[in-house]
């Protein structure tokens, strides 16, 4: 499905369905709300997909992986090489996403999108990596719109194998560079406010990612009106790809799951293309990249975890799973006050 397609056939989430969910809730026999956060996301669960019947028994993980020109400017501590490296991985169980994966009963989805080599994953390739940033745009605006369709894609090739939510990842040397790059012009906020260390990058190493991400800014002067401009001119494929994954969720009422700092400022990247997109989006935990928690707040959906995690391929998003199995457990398997033959909790004012 093209993107201009897919955003207006976005509709917001079914209240009905949420209004039956919540019932469904408050007649299971505990002290009402006392599952909070599990219950709230279990509720927006089934406006998402329409039907109060909440089904997560196939579970995936989406993995974008791209290189990103800017590494050239000496912003990370790893060469590009790692981006493949990691990706192929995936493959084998070798990275964190793919062992938290088989431990938590997902499938993993890893997608060369930009890889600066050919690789042995899901060949989805839109160019072998971006340009540097600082020097010309990443890539063009027909590039990121074709990564964008990519992670559409992908949700419409997972719904037909019949998966009922998707975690979302990335991998990509160089990606907190963009997203921070991103987070700045989306949020209006000062590159040197928005950006971290990454991967472990010294004071040094800091200032040049600072430096190289102002640079692009200023000549570059994205549109933050226009996200796919933004993404065009400093983002990354991967953040695109993920932006159209959150897209394909909304599109064919599908729960997608945001990561960290990353994949969440791929998230703010749909809403702001499409704000109906936020009813079809989780978030899993906050990161402790610098501008995570403005990212969280603009996308105002609380998270799951305050675990310190940074490590990114969607870990946090995966491990939230575990919480959404418990909390449907009780939501389907529980019994009502009706069969212990007690009357409901009511609302005290």
């Amino acid at each position: 499905m093209k993107l201009e397609e897919a955003l207006k056939n976005i509709q917001p989430a079914d209240s009905q369905a949420m209004e039956a969910a919540w019932e469904h809730w408050n007649n299971i026999a505990i002290p009402l709300h006392s599952l909070g956060r599990l219950q709230d996301t279990i509720v927006r669960i089934a406006g998402m997909t329409g039907n109060p019947q909440v089904d997560l028994s196939k579970k995936a993980l989406v993995v974008m992986c791209a290189d990103n020109g800017v590494v050239e400017e000496g912003v990370t501590q790893s060469g590009q090489e790692v981006t493949l490296l990691i990706s192929e991985n995936f493959l084998n169980k070798k990275a964190t996403a793919s062992i938290f994966c088989q431990h938590t009963g997902a499938d993993i989805f890893p997608v060369d999108i930009g890889i600066a080599s050919d690789s042995k994953i899901i060949n989805r390739k839109i160019a072998y990596g971006t340009k540097n940033m600082t020097k010309e745009p990443a890539m063009t605006r027909e590039e990121a719109v074709r990564a964008i369709e990519v992670g559409i894609r992908m949700v419409e090739e997972l719904k037909n194998q019949d998966y009922r939510i998707i975690a979302t990842g990335e991998m990509g040397i160089g990606n907190t560079t963009t997203s921070s790059a991103v987070t700045s012009v989306l949020l209006e906020v000062e590159p040197e406010k928005v950006t971290g260390r990454g991967a472990g990058l010294s004071s040094e190493g800091l200032q040049k990612k600072i430096r190289a991400i102002e640079r692009a800014l200023e000549l570059h002067r994205p549109d933050r009106k226009d996200p796919v401009d933004v993404l065009a001119k400093v983002g990354g494929l991967d953040l695109a790809g993920l932006a159209g994954v959150f897209i394909g969720g909304a599109v064919y009422h599908i729960p997608v799951i945001a990561d960290g700092f990353i994949s969440c400022t791929a998230a703010l990247c749909a809403v702001r293309m499409c704000p109906e997109v936020r009813d079809y989006l989780i978030t899993s935990h906050k990161s402790k990249e610098p501008a995570a928690n403005m990212v969280l707040e603009a996308l105002g959906i609380p998270v799951f975890l305050d675990c310190d995690m940074c490590l990114g391929e969607g870990s946090g998003a995966v491990a939230i799973y575990p919480l959404l199995d418990l909390a449907l457990k009780i939501y389907n398997s529980m019994c009502t006050f009706a069969d212990n033959h007690m009357d409901n909790y009511i609302p005290l004012s």
